[in-house]
Protein backbone atom coordinates (compact mmCIF):
# COMPACT_ATOMS: atom_id res chain seq x y z
CA UNK A 1 0.00 0.00 0.00
CA UNK A 2 1.49 3.33 -1.07
CA UNK A 3 2.09 6.14 1.46
CA UNK A 4 -0.53 8.24 -0.34
CA UNK A 5 -3.25 5.60 0.08
CA UNK A 6 -2.25 5.17 3.74
CA UNK A 7 -2.70 8.90 4.19
CA UNK A 8 -6.16 8.80 2.61
CA UNK A 9 -7.28 5.91 4.84
CA UNK A 10 -5.99 7.76 7.90
CA UNK A 11 -8.02 10.84 6.95
CA UNK A 12 -11.14 8.75 6.31
CA UNK A 13 -10.94 7.49 9.89
CA UNK A 14 -10.10 11.04 11.04
CA UNK A 15 -13.25 12.52 9.49
CA UNK A 16 -15.49 9.88 11.09
CA UNK A 17 -14.05 10.45 14.57
CA UNK A 18 -14.16 14.24 14.28
CA UNK A 19 -17.83 14.10 13.27
CA UNK A 20 -18.64 12.45 16.59
CA UNK A 21 -17.24 15.48 18.42
CA UNK A 22 -19.84 17.72 16.76
CA UNK A 23 -22.74 15.51 17.87
CA UNK A 24 -21.44 15.21 21.44
CA UNK A 25 -19.88 18.69 21.59
CA UNK A 26 -23.19 20.47 21.08
CA UNK A 27 -24.50 18.72 24.19
CA UNK A 28 -21.69 19.96 26.44
CA UNK A 29 -20.74 23.34 24.93
CA UNK A 30 -22.85 25.32 27.41
CA UNK A 31 -22.02 23.17 30.44
CA UNK A 32 -18.34 24.11 30.81
CA UNK A 33 -16.05 26.99 29.78
CA UNK A 34 -14.27 26.31 26.43
CA UNK A 35 -10.77 26.88 27.85
CA UNK A 36 -11.42 24.53 30.80
CA UNK A 37 -12.94 21.85 28.59
CA UNK A 38 -10.08 21.92 26.11
CA UNK A 39 -7.35 22.07 28.78
CA UNK A 40 -8.76 18.87 30.31
CA UNK A 41 -9.14 17.39 26.84
CA UNK A 42 -5.50 18.04 25.91
CA UNK A 43 -4.27 16.79 29.31
CA UNK A 44 -6.11 13.47 29.03
CA UNK A 45 -5.05 13.05 25.40
CA UNK A 46 -1.42 13.80 26.31
CA UNK A 47 -1.45 11.09 29.00
CA UNK A 48 -2.96 8.53 26.60
CA UNK A 49 -0.53 9.32 23.77
CA UNK A 50 2.42 9.63 26.18
CA UNK A 51 1.80 6.17 27.64
CA UNK A 52 1.43 4.70 24.15
CA UNK A 53 4.59 6.44 22.89
CA UNK A 54 6.59 5.22 25.90
CA UNK A 55 5.26 1.67 25.57
CA UNK A 56 6.25 1.51 21.90
CA UNK A 57 9.66 3.06 22.42
CA UNK A 58 8.87 6.22 20.45
CA UNK A 59 9.98 8.63 23.19
CA UNK A 60 13.53 9.75 22.53
CA UNK A 61 15.61 12.69 23.73
CA UNK A 62 16.23 13.77 20.12
CA UNK A 63 12.49 14.14 19.56
CA UNK A 64 12.40 17.02 22.07
CA UNK A 65 14.97 19.06 20.15
CA UNK A 66 13.73 22.58 19.35
CA UNK A 67 10.69 22.42 21.68
CA UNK A 68 9.47 25.75 20.27
CA UNK A 69 8.07 23.71 17.36
CA UNK A 70 5.59 22.02 19.66
CA UNK A 71 4.56 25.35 21.16
CA UNK A 72 3.75 26.66 17.68
CA UNK A 73 1.70 23.60 16.75
CA UNK A 74 0.07 23.23 20.16
CA UNK A 75 -0.80 26.93 20.20
CA UNK A 76 -2.42 26.74 16.76
CA UNK A 77 -4.57 23.74 17.62
CA UNK A 78 -5.47 25.09 21.05
CA UNK A 79 -6.55 28.34 19.41
CA UNK A 80 -8.75 26.45 16.95
CA UNK A 81 -10.63 24.52 19.62
CA UNK A 82 -11.11 27.46 21.99
CA UNK A 83 -12.33 29.71 19.16
CA UNK A 84 -14.59 26.93 17.89
CA UNK A 85 -16.44 26.64 21.21
CA UNK A 86 -16.47 30.41 21.70
CA UNK A 87 -18.00 30.83 18.25
CA UNK A 88 -20.62 28.14 18.86
CA UNK A 89 -21.96 30.14 21.81
CA UNK A 90 -23.66 32.53 19.39
CA UNK A 91 -23.26 31.01 15.92
CA UNK A 92 -25.85 28.58 14.62
CA UNK A 93 -24.55 25.09 13.91
CA UNK A 94 -25.45 25.36 10.22
CA UNK A 95 -23.61 28.67 9.84
CA UNK A 96 -20.52 27.37 11.68
CA UNK A 97 -20.46 24.24 9.52
CA UNK A 98 -20.62 26.42 6.40
CA UNK A 99 -17.63 28.45 7.65
CA UNK A 100 -15.72 25.21 8.23
CA UNK A 101 -15.96 24.32 4.53
CA UNK A 102 -13.47 27.13 3.85
CA UNK A 103 -10.71 25.25 5.70
CA UNK A 104 -9.48 23.07 2.78
CA UNK A 105 -9.19 26.12 0.52
CA UNK A 106 -7.29 28.00 3.22
CA UNK A 107 -5.01 24.98 3.69
CA UNK A 108 -4.24 24.97 -0.02
CA UNK A 109 -3.21 28.64 0.19
CA UNK A 110 -1.04 28.11 3.27
CA UNK A 111 0.38 24.91 1.75
CA UNK A 112 1.61 26.94 -1.20
CA UNK A 113 2.93 29.75 0.99
CA UNK A 114 4.80 27.53 3.47
CA UNK A 115 5.70 24.49 1.37
CA UNK A 116 5.21 25.59 -2.24
CA UNK A 117 2.65 22.81 -2.68
CA UNK A 118 0.88 23.29 -6.00
CA UNK A 119 -2.89 22.80 -6.26
CA UNK A 120 -3.46 21.25 -9.71
CA UNK A 121 -6.60 21.82 -11.75
CA UNK A 122 -7.79 18.35 -10.85
CA UNK A 123 -7.31 19.03 -7.14
CA UNK A 124 -9.03 22.42 -7.45
CA UNK A 125 -11.99 20.80 -9.21
CA UNK A 126 -12.19 18.11 -6.52
CA UNK A 127 -12.09 20.75 -3.76
CA UNK A 128 -14.86 22.72 -5.48
CA UNK A 129 -17.08 19.64 -5.91
CA UNK A 130 -16.41 18.60 -2.30
CA UNK A 131 -17.24 22.06 -0.97
CA UNK A 132 -20.50 22.17 -2.94
CA UNK A 133 -21.44 18.70 -1.70
CA UNK A 134 -20.62 19.54 1.92
CA UNK A 135 -22.70 22.73 1.74
CA UNK A 136 -25.58 20.77 0.20
CA UNK A 137 -25.50 18.37 3.16
CA UNK A 138 -25.13 21.21 5.69
CA UNK A 139 -28.14 23.06 4.32
CA UNK A 140 -30.15 19.84 4.03
CA UNK A 141 -30.59 20.34 0.28
CA UNK A 142 -32.88 23.28 1.03
CA UNK A 143 -32.22 26.61 -0.71
CA UNK A 144 -34.37 28.43 1.85
CA UNK A 145 -32.07 27.23 4.63
CA UNK A 146 -29.03 28.45 2.70
CA UNK A 147 -30.60 31.88 2.26
CA UNK A 148 -30.72 32.49 6.03
CA UNK A 149 -26.95 31.98 6.40
CA UNK A 150 -25.72 34.92 8.48
CA UNK A 151 -22.19 36.05 9.31
CA UNK A 152 -22.26 37.30 12.87
CA UNK A 153 -19.74 37.59 15.71
CA UNK A 154 -19.77 33.85 16.38
CA UNK A 155 -19.11 32.98 12.74
CA UNK A 156 -16.29 35.55 12.59
CA UNK A 157 -14.67 34.14 15.74
CA UNK A 158 -14.91 30.60 14.39
CA UNK A 159 -13.42 31.70 11.05
CA UNK A 160 -10.28 32.87 12.87
CA UNK A 161 -10.13 29.43 14.46
CA UNK A 162 -10.44 27.79 11.03
CA UNK A 163 -7.50 29.90 9.82
CA UNK A 164 -5.43 28.51 12.71
CA UNK A 165 -6.49 24.96 11.76
CA UNK A 166 -5.59 25.60 8.11
CA UNK A 167 -2.11 26.88 9.05
CA UNK A 168 -1.54 23.90 11.36
CA UNK A 169 -1.67 21.30 8.57
CA UNK A 170 1.28 22.53 6.43
CA UNK A 171 3.17 23.59 9.58
CA UNK A 172 3.32 19.94 10.69
CA UNK A 173 5.32 19.01 7.61
CA UNK A 174 7.37 22.21 7.80
CA UNK A 175 8.43 21.63 11.41
CA UNK A 176 8.71 17.84 11.53
CA UNK A 177 12.33 16.59 11.58
CA UNK A 178 11.63 12.93 11.06
CA UNK A 179 9.92 12.26 14.40
CA UNK A 180 7.24 9.51 14.38
CA UNK A 181 3.66 10.79 14.24
CA UNK A 182 2.92 9.50 17.77
CA UNK A 183 5.91 11.28 19.31
CA UNK A 184 5.25 14.48 17.40
CA UNK A 185 1.61 14.41 18.56
CA UNK A 186 2.71 13.91 22.17
CA UNK A 187 4.92 16.98 22.04
CA UNK A 188 2.15 19.04 20.47
CA UNK A 189 -0.39 17.92 23.09
CA UNK A 190 1.92 18.78 25.99
CA UNK A 191 2.56 22.23 24.55
CA UNK A 192 -1.12 22.76 23.74
CA UNK A 193 -2.10 21.77 27.28
CA UNK A 194 0.42 24.25 28.70
CA UNK A 195 -0.96 27.05 26.51
CA UNK A 196 -4.55 26.25 27.50
CA UNK A 197 -3.76 26.04 31.22
CA UNK A 198 -2.04 29.43 31.14
CA UNK A 199 -4.79 30.97 29.02
CA UNK A 200 -7.75 29.45 30.84
CA UNK A 201 -6.46 29.18 34.42
CA UNK A 202 -9.31 31.30 35.82
CA UNK A 203 -11.93 29.21 34.02
CA UNK A 204 -10.28 25.99 35.21
CA UNK A 205 -10.31 27.16 38.82
CA UNK A 206 -13.91 28.38 38.55
CA UNK A 207 -15.21 25.07 37.17
CA UNK A 208 -16.94 22.80 39.71
CA UNK A 209 -15.56 19.59 38.27
CA UNK A 210 -17.40 17.38 40.74
CA UNK A 211 -20.80 18.83 39.82
CA UNK A 212 -20.53 18.43 36.06
CA UNK A 213 -23.35 16.37 34.46
CA UNK A 214 -22.43 12.84 33.31
CA UNK A 215 -22.86 13.83 29.65
CA UNK A 216 -19.99 16.31 30.06
CA UNK A 217 -17.63 13.56 31.21
CA UNK A 218 -18.79 11.28 28.37
CA UNK A 219 -18.20 14.07 25.90
CA UNK A 220 -14.87 15.04 27.50
CA UNK A 221 -13.41 11.55 27.32
CA UNK A 222 -14.65 11.05 23.76
CA UNK A 223 -13.12 14.38 22.76
CA UNK A 224 -9.86 13.56 24.56
CA UNK A 225 -9.32 9.98 23.41
CA UNK A 226 -11.06 9.65 20.05
CA UNK A 227 -11.44 13.21 18.76
CA UNK A 228 -8.03 14.33 20.07
CA UNK A 229 -5.46 11.61 20.79
CA UNK A 230 -6.47 9.37 17.88
CA UNK A 231 -7.31 12.08 15.35
CA UNK A 232 -4.17 14.10 16.08
CA UNK A 233 -2.02 11.06 15.32
CA UNK A 234 -4.03 10.34 12.16
CA UNK A 235 -3.71 13.97 11.05
CA UNK A 236 0.06 14.05 11.68
CA UNK A 237 0.41 10.71 9.86
CA UNK A 238 -1.55 11.87 6.81
CA UNK A 239 0.04 15.33 6.67
CA UNK A 240 3.48 13.74 6.21
CA UNK A 241 2.15 11.77 3.22
CA UNK A 242 -0.33 14.08 1.45
CA UNK A 243 -0.47 17.73 0.35
CA UNK A 244 -2.26 20.01 2.84
CA UNK A 245 -5.23 20.64 0.52
CA UNK A 246 -5.89 16.90 0.17
CA UNK A 247 -5.62 16.34 3.91
CA UNK A 248 -8.13 19.05 4.74
CA UNK A 249 -10.46 18.02 1.89
CA UNK A 250 -11.62 15.20 4.16
CA UNK A 251 -13.37 17.80 6.30
CA UNK A 252 -15.97 17.83 3.52
CA UNK A 253 -17.02 14.36 4.68
CA UNK A 254 -17.69 15.59 8.22
CA UNK A 255 -21.34 16.69 7.60
CA UNK A 256 -22.12 13.28 6.11
CA UNK A 257 -20.54 11.47 9.06
CA UNK A 258 -22.47 13.76 11.44
CA UNK A 259 -25.71 12.57 9.84
CA UNK A 260 -24.75 8.96 10.56
CA UNK A 261 -23.85 9.90 14.14
CA UNK A 262 -27.19 11.67 14.59
CA UNK A 263 -29.06 8.64 13.27
CA UNK A 264 -27.09 6.35 15.60
CA UNK A 265 -27.93 8.61 18.57
CA UNK A 266 -31.62 8.46 17.69
CA UNK A 267 -31.94 12.04 16.45
CA UNK A 268 -33.61 11.14 13.15
CA UNK A 269 -32.55 11.11 9.52
CA UNK A 270 -32.49 13.98 6.97
CA UNK A 271 -34.52 14.08 3.76
CA UNK A 272 -33.47 12.10 0.70
CA UNK A 273 -32.10 15.15 -1.14
CA UNK A 274 -29.11 15.13 1.22
CA UNK A 275 -27.86 12.02 -0.61
CA UNK A 276 -27.02 14.29 -3.56
CA UNK A 277 -24.53 16.23 -1.40
CA UNK A 278 -23.06 13.05 0.07
CA UNK A 279 -22.52 11.68 -3.44
CA UNK A 280 -20.72 14.89 -4.45
CA UNK A 281 -18.29 14.65 -1.52
CA UNK A 282 -17.55 11.01 -2.38
CA UNK A 283 -16.91 11.96 -6.03
CA UNK A 284 -14.50 14.68 -4.87
CA UNK A 285 -12.53 12.21 -2.77
CA UNK A 286 -12.42 9.69 -5.63
CA UNK A 287 -10.91 12.41 -7.84
CA UNK A 288 -8.23 13.04 -5.22
CA UNK A 289 -7.56 9.31 -4.75
CA UNK A 290 -7.20 8.64 -8.47
CA UNK A 291 -4.44 11.23 -8.63
CA UNK A 292 -2.41 9.07 -6.24
CA UNK A 293 -2.27 6.25 -8.80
Amino acid sequence: MSPGVQGHLAMLAFSALVAGSFSLGTQVANEIAPAALNAARFAIAAVVIGVFAAATGKVTRAAFAAPWRYLVLGGLFAAYFVLMFEGLKTAKAVSAAAVFTLTPILSALFGYWLLRQITTRRMAAALAVGAAGALWVIFDGDWQTAKVFHIGKGEAVYFVGCVAHAVYTPMVRRLNRGEPAVMFTFGMLLAGCLVLVLFGWNDIRATDWGALPPIVWVGLFYLAIFASAATFVLLQFATLRLPSAKVMAYTYLTPSWVILWEIALGHGAPNGLVLVGITMTVVALVLLLEQEA
